[in-house]
């Protein structure tokens, strides 16, 4: 058997992860060798398998996300004066469930339905789109009041038992069907099958036809989201140094929520006297960042110094920090914290109980909400607010360069399926909000 001292490595060729067992091979790919790789990608995916992917998503999936995220709606109405001890309050409630997408039809002027074809729809000048439908299901609750409790709770029991005419298919709207999609009539027809029905087999698609018309949506450009930003502000503005984030929730298409760590200084030229503060959504003033971390549960000035500096023998760090622990020494306590930034939000006129319970909804659901929305995610949102801290004094420091807006990689392109999710989202919250009247007129 060879020994550890026997080993010689000049007698084996390594293998690179790339199949390639030395430098040489790289020598034999020509530029001709790349095109011929880049023609393969387009001849297999094609120019626009992007938007059909993204519109895929958006129909498969992200429809359904939107719709559980209002999927209740509730009604409470009290029949007083019914000659009982106590007033009955009824609740009913609508639930929405699964939705559905048919196949692209058109309604003629006879009142009939029937499926309508690309080519049709531009001689007609219609609209290539398939009818959405959606489960409702409604519930009708009888509460009385709990005598043993203290707060009012309410005892709910259902008035009827489930028959299958409570739950039933609701026709909400049409939705523009892109061509070549998934849910597209012309999806995975051959050569042939497109001749007889007027359509080119060399049509890509990835557009929708409206009103007779050819629309493309065009992707929009913005910044990448759920990434820590630093930038500095120029004189003669209060803060010298900037650090922000934009959370987005990857599920649920919750909108963008923002989040800024302000570094201020309090004379003219950048000094060692500054101080950091927070602005938080649905806050009206800047918070001071040692508040917000006792709001979030890390009370010690030890605790949250080691969260923001890694290095406890930094003392160029830890001298930029005195001025935030003088900042927020008044405020020593967690409840004290969070009735600090509850008195200074955009909801005026709750008790202190109340303030509270709103100060710490905004912590949970506002602030970094691509962190988490769960209760108990406090710990790991403040590690995250440390890091934010942690890049804006690095920068100040002039031991990191500044982020650059225009940077490329900090871009993100919204195609087809987000762009729609807004839409859709906005469009279904008013849905909701227009069911409420007429729930209430009939109920």
């Amino acid at each position: 058997m060879a020994s550890a001292a026997d080993f010689d490595p000049t007698q084996y060729q390594y293998d690179d992860g790339y199949g390639l067992d030395d430098d040489e091979d790289y020598e034999d790919i020509s530029q001709e060798d790349c095109w011929q790789v880049i023609s393969s990608f387009f001849k297999a995916k094609g120019l626009v398998r992007q938007q059909l992917d993204s519109f895929d998503e958006f129909v498969q999936n992200t429809m359904q996300e939107l719709v559980d995220e209002n999927a209740d709606l509730i009604l409470d109405q009290a029949d007083q004066h019914t000659g009982h001890d106590m007033d009955v309050t009824r609740r009913y409630e609508i639930k929405f469930g699964q939705i559905y997408l048919s196949r692209p039809t058109v309604t003629e002027s006879d009142g009939s339905v029937v499926p309508v074809f690309p080519q049709e729809a531009r001689l007609r000048n219609l609209t290539y789109s398939a009818p959405l439908y959606i489960e409702m299901k409604k519930r009708v609750m009888v509460g009385r009041e709990d005598p043993d409790s203290l707060t009012g709770d309410m005892i709910w029991e259902q008035e009827h038992e489930e028959t299958p005419e409570d739950t039933r298919k609701v026709w909400i709207g049409k939705v523009p069907i892109m061509l070549r999609s998934t849910f597209c009539i012309l999806h995975e027809l051959g050569p042939q099958e497109l001749y007889d029905l007027n359509e080119c087999p060399y049509d890509s698609g990835g557009y929708f036809i409206i009103n007779g018309s050819e629309k493309v949506l065009i992707a929009q450009e913005r910044m990448a989201t759920n990434h820590v930003y630093v930038f500095a502000k120029a004189q003669p503005s209060p803060i010298s140094f900037l650090a922000e984030i934009r959370s987005a929730v990857e599920k649920g298409g919750k909108t963008i929520s923002q989040f800024q760590v302000k570094l201020y200084h309090r004379n003219q030229e950048r000094s060692t006297g500054n101080v950091m503060k927070a602005t938080i959504p649905y806050i009206k003033v800047d918070i001071p960042i040692w508040v917000v971390f006792r709001a979030l549960g890390v009370i010690s000035d030890r605790d949250i110094l080691e969260h923001i500096c890694y290095d406890m023998q930094d003392n160029q760090m830890l001298e930029m920090l005195k001025p935030c622990i003088d900042d927020g020494f008044v405020i020593q306590d967690r409840e004290v914290a969070l009735d600090f930034i509850g008195n200074r939000g955009t909801t005026t006129g709750l008790n202190r109980e109340r303030r509270l319970r709103y100060a710490q909804e905004i912590l949970q659901k506002e602030m970094l909400p691509h962190i988490s929305m769960a209760e108990g995610s406090e710990s790991k949102k403040a590690y995250f607010f440390g890091y934010m801290i942690h890049r804006l004094l690095l920068a100040a420091l002039e031991r990191r360069e500044l982020d650059d807006r225009d940077h490329f990689g900090k871009k993100r392109l919204d195609l087809a399926g987000p762009l729609l999710a807004n839409l859709f989202r906005m469009l279904f919250r008013k849905l909701t909000k227009d069911v409420y009247p007429l729930l209430a007129k009939v109920c």
